[in-house]
């Protein structure tokens, strides 16, 4: 199964995908503070992320606190932490198989459906990936908006969409096309063998005319 420019591009995809996913999950800034009102003057900071949450007070460096317990996290950050990791796995997972469907990788072998095969299969994870990461980005951004226009949240509460969730849609979309290219190759590879593989049972062998005459008027001559 020869090199495509189209693979190596989605390989090339879902790797930077890969490394976006996993800088979302690790980044804290998920939910920044919100400068509205009388919160307009700028004292401090905060981001909170799936992890952690970073304050920074004025000419003070940055200090960030890991959740002290799991159990008392909200639902939709113990979720989003969950979705997360998965993609990560998946996304690493996709890449691998991947890398397995080329043609100077000689674990799966050298032959052309079973590399077919795995590329599908990368293409299919790195899809499942980015819908995965769609979820808690935009369930989260989702969460954020819905309290930034309830007026019954106090100002200093309220908080802005961060730079991770922007990297998340971005990731995602990375991710959706790296699969969607890996599985258009899969296709275009699998309907060039089938016509291949089928070209030869279409061949009809036709028997001489001649020899039949010959061998007829030899028998008569006998007679």
């Amino acid at each position: 199964m020869a090199l495509n420019p189209l693979q190596i591009s989605g390989l090339v995809l879902g790797f930077l995908g890969m490394v976006g996913t996993l800088a979302t999950t690790l980044l804290p800034q998920w939910r920044v503070s919100a400068f509205i009102g009388s919160n307009i003057v700028i004292f401090e900071r905060i981001w909170e992320g799936l992890w952690m949450n970073c304050i920074q007070q004025v000419n003070v460096r940055w200090q960030c606190k890991y959740y002290s317990s799991i159990l008392a996290l909200p639902p939709a950050l113990e979720a989003a932490r969950a979705l997360m990791c998965v993609a990560v796995a998946l996304s690493l997972i996709a890449l691998l198989v991947g890398i397995c469907s080329m043609k100077q990788v000689q674990c799966t072998g050298s032959k052309e459906h079973v590399k077919a095969y795995f590329l599908g299969a990368s293409g299919v994870l790195f899809i499942l990936t980015g819908i995965i990461v769609l979820i808690p980005v935009s369930w989260t951004a989702n969460l954020i908006i819905r309290d930034f226009y309830n007026p019954t949240i106090h100002v200093g509460q309220k908080r802005e969409l961060g730079a991770a969730l922007f990297l998340g849609w971005t990731s995602s979309a990375v991710l959706l096309i790296a699969g969607a290219l890996l599985c258009s190759v899969c296709f275009c590879k699998r309907r060039t063998r089938r016509h291949r593989c089928s070209a030869p049972r279409h061949r009809v062998h036709y028997k001489p005319q001649n020899q039949d005459m010959t061998a007829s008027k030899t028998s008569i001559s006998y007679v």
